[in-house]
């Protein structure tokens, strides 16, 4: 983004909180990848001893490409329709025309010395009850407007349909349309697009389940522990309306939890979806390993081109300072995946780095928005 792009995301900022432009009162911009976020302190609610609040402003990056499907056309329409059916959540408020989400004070759950470390029991307790309180929401009633195309939206409880659609999204638009500038990077990795079409088969033989609202992210940075020690969750703009199981998929993927913690998550999240709609947990072990592969698959695919994106230079890169870790980041998502793609071994982290260097030295200046 430019320095004139985000001058005037602060600007308006600035404005909604009746501020100069460049009060110290406005935090900001935040970390984050989809949007250029402030945060700007709210007018002051009915009750004189409440703690201040404050409220995110936010604008998507420009030229910015998706690569999770989106399913409903405004995250704060969302927010605003599950008040009083989801707990901790952002409230919404109204500034002028404009709706802001509410900022949670606290710090995201990877925050810490140990970010990758067990969930505590209060915060089991949380999990449980947001994945009972998504099973349970009706999702005939989230009327706010989708922004996905009718062929992406399954019938009621085809999950089989739900996963092949979005398999398909991450072949045709991240692998084929987006990915085509890296598709001799992805050669050079040992990656190529069959092992979707082998994971569509797969997907294919899962069972029915009803539909629910699934949030699509829930990972630790989308986790906020509020000051008395309270889960918030946060960015809901990947929700969508599906297989319940996915949401799991994805906080076990994402989560990267120990054998024996994994288990007990899923024990937490079959009891609270059963507990909300027990039909909604039919076949579940026998359907998450398929949903697991396509989490590793996806972020193969994710991972190797936003890692270009990284280490591109206006000299043509790439950015040697940043190459380790990149490689590495792209080494686990292989590694993890590496079944999917062949007989052949993960490459290692040197292979890495000298795929990237090969191919920065062999192709044209790629001029995409990186993150």
């Amino acid at each position: 983004m430019t320095v004139d792009a985000v001058s005037e995301v602060r600007r308006t900022a600035a404005e909604r909180a009746g501020l100069d432009y460049g009060d110290r009162a406005i935090e900001g911009p935040l970390q984050g990848y989809h949007h250029e976020t402030y945060v700007i302190p709210l007018p002051p609610g009915g009750d004189p001893g409440a703690r201040p609040r404050r409220g995110k402003v936010r604008e998507p990056r420009p030229g910015l490409f998706w690569y999770d499907r989106r399913c409903f056309r405004s995250e704060e329409l969302l927010l605003r329709a599950l008040q009083g059916r989801v707990r901790r959540i952002p409230e919404i408020v109204e500034a002028g025309a404009a709706r802001l989400q509410v900022f949670i004070e606290g710090s995201t759950l990877g925050q810490g010395v140990l970010p990758s470390g067990p969930l505590s029991d209060r915060h089991r307790g949380q999990l449980r009850q947001l994945f009972g309180e998504l099973a349970a929401v009706k999702t005939d009633e989230i009327d706010i407007g989708r922004i996905c195309r009718p062929e992406d939206r399954p019938e009621e409880g085809d999950c089989a349909g739900f996963l092949v659609s979005l398999i398909a999204f991450t072949q045709e638009r991240v692998y084929r349309e987006h990915g085509a500038p890296y598709h001799a990077l992805f050669d050079r990795l040992g990656v190529s697009d069959a092992a979707l079409e082998e994971l569509k088969r797969r997907a294919r033989g899962l069972r029915s389940r009803p539909f629910v609202l699934v949030h699509g992210d829930l990972h630790r940075a989308n986790f906020i522990v509020d000051l008395r020690g309270d889960l918030w969750t946060i960015d809901w703009e990947l929700a969508m309306i599906g297989d319940p199981l996915y949401d799991l998929a994805t906080h076990l993927h994402l989560m990267r939890y120990a054998d024996e913690e994994r288990e007990e998550i899923c024990g937490i999240w079959e009891a609270a979806v059963e507990g909300a709609r027990p039909e909604a947990t039919s076949g579940w072990r026998r359907d998450l390993p398929v949903l697991l592969d396509y989490k590793r698959a996806q972020s193969v695919y994710t991972d190797v081109i936003r890692g270009a994106l990284v280490l591109e230079q206006p000299a043509g890169g790439p950015n040697r300072h940043l190459l380790p870790g990149v490689a590495e980041q792209v080494r686990q998502a292989l590694a993890a995946a590496q079944p999917l793609f062949g007989p052949q071994a993960a490459p290692t982290h040197r292979q890495v780095m000298d795929a990237y260097e090969q191919w920065f030295g062999s192709r044209p200046a790629v001029t995409a928005s990186a993150p």
